[in-house]
């Protein structure tokens, strides 16, 4: 089996996710499976009828491989990233993820739209726009609020501001330097402040959850913003609502992050198309790369016989769930 990573840094960086790359190129080896690594911007690509030759990388074609794996965020590459999935999804070579779904997940609204659509609760959100009417949002989010931008990951893009105050004077801020950004008000879950569940999910199946708490006095707990990790072991429903999440979205990897509601269940925080794994495989008895290398190999084993996961089945536990 072949293997594309499409990776934009170098891959021996310094950074977690380089360091999530060297780990693919490691267990590959042990599996005999030859994984190569890219950067969107080494390839050239053609629309014509010669889908053979329509590839090229360093300015040469070359033969397609059996899958594409995605390490890429959208707010680094754009479009251009998005291009070079597709053109590879059109020429049959198989996606973890596709292209339609890391745009979608890259996008905090459309992500919540989606999985409310599907029956999953997600906390409330409201699409900014400047002026912002103070009272508007104090009256259908409330205070304290979570602020986002819509294309922050790893934690960056999210504060939580704590009053009417603090509120009117970040907002006026931006209006004045950044009138443009695009944001998103998203109501506090109390119950879950500095805390949140991670669960991985792979092709349908939850491989490994940890719990990540902040800082002290900190509000994010995002493990690559400092936070503490332990492993988590999840329930029916933590594992239930992460699937279905990763399912509705399209995700075949996925990092699905839940919030502690305040009934006692979940609600669901993000969903991440690019999920780091350093901090997941630091406290869990999991090898993330085997993970996704043996669901590669399983669907490329189906062929077109490969079923996917039931999610009106998983639905319906939901539903008996609460």
């Amino acid at each position: 089996m072949e293997v594309w990573i499409l990776f934009n840094e170098e891959i021996e960086a310094p950074s977690s996710e380089a360091f999530e790359i060297r780990r693919f190129m490691e267990e590959g080896r042990k599996m005999g499976i030859d994984v190569k690594v890219y950067k969107p911007e080494q390839f050239d690509l053609l629309v014509c009828n010669d889908d053979k030759r329509t590839v090229l990388i360093d300015g040469e074609f070359r033969p397609l491989p059996d899958f594409v794996l995605p390490r890429t965020y959208v707010i680094d590459t754009g479009y251009f990233a998005l291009a070079v999935i597709r053109q590879l999804e059109r020429l049959g070579v198989k996606v973890f993820n596709s292209a339609q779904s890391i745009e979608t997940v890259s996008d905090k609204l459309h992500t919540h739209q989606a999985l409310l659509e599907g029956g999953l609760p997600t906390p409330r959100t409201m699409l900014a726009k400047f002026p912002v009417d103070l009272d508007l949002v104090e009256r259908v989010i409330g205070f304290p609020v979570v602020v986002k931008t819509l294309l922050g990951v790893n934690g960056t893009g999210v504060f939580l501001m704590e009053d009417r105050k603090s509120f009117h004077d970040m907002m006026e801020l931006l209006s004045e330097t950044n009138p443009n950004i695009q944001l998103i008000f998203q109501k506090f879950i109390a119950k879950s402040v500095g805390r949140d569940i991670r669960l991985f999910v792979v092709d349908g199946k939850v491989v490994a959850s940890m719990e990540r708490r902040a800082k002290e006095g900190e509000f994010k707990a995002n493990f690559s913003q400092g936070g503490s990790v332990a492993e988590f072991i999840p329930d029916a429903q933590a594992k239930d609502m992460a699937i279905m999440t990763a399912g509705i979205l399209n995700l075949q990897v996925a990092g699905i992050d839940l919030l502690y509601a305040e009934d006692g269940g979940y609600t669901i925080c993000e969903a991440n198309s690019f999920p780091g794994f350093k901090g997941l495989e630091s406290c869990c008895d999991v090898n993330i790369p085997q993970e996704i290398f043996r669901a590669m190999q399983r669907r490329l084993d189906a062929g077109s016989s490969f079923e996917a996961v039931s999610l009106p089945s998983i639905k319906k536990r939901l539903e008996q769930q609460n």
